[in-house]
């Protein structure tokens, strides 16, 4: 009988390290997201400045690259 508090006690730590764990990983990838598309429309502007083009062409391609490269980390990293 006295061993039911100590067990709901530990299960209710595993329970909150869990999420703490999967908050840690979760956010984690959404960082990654963001440095990938920062990145990649940072190239664009710094490739359009340097071309001297009026439209941004490069900032619009590779600002959607990045979308893509980034969705394509974090959903390979989501699946394993």
């Amino acid at each position: 009988m006295e061993d039911q508090p100590h067990q709901r006690k530990r299960k209710l730590k595993n329970l909150q390290s869990k999420g703490i764990r999967d908050f840690a990983k979760y956010s984690g990838m959404a960082f990654q997201m963001i440095g990938i598309i920062l990145a990649a429309t940072w190239g664009g502007t710094k490739l359009d400045a340097i071309l001297r083009f009026e439209t941004p062409v490069f900032t619009i391609i590779l600002s959607l690259l990045g979308v893509f490269a980034a969705l394509y980390v974090v959903l390979r990293d989501f699946i394993k």
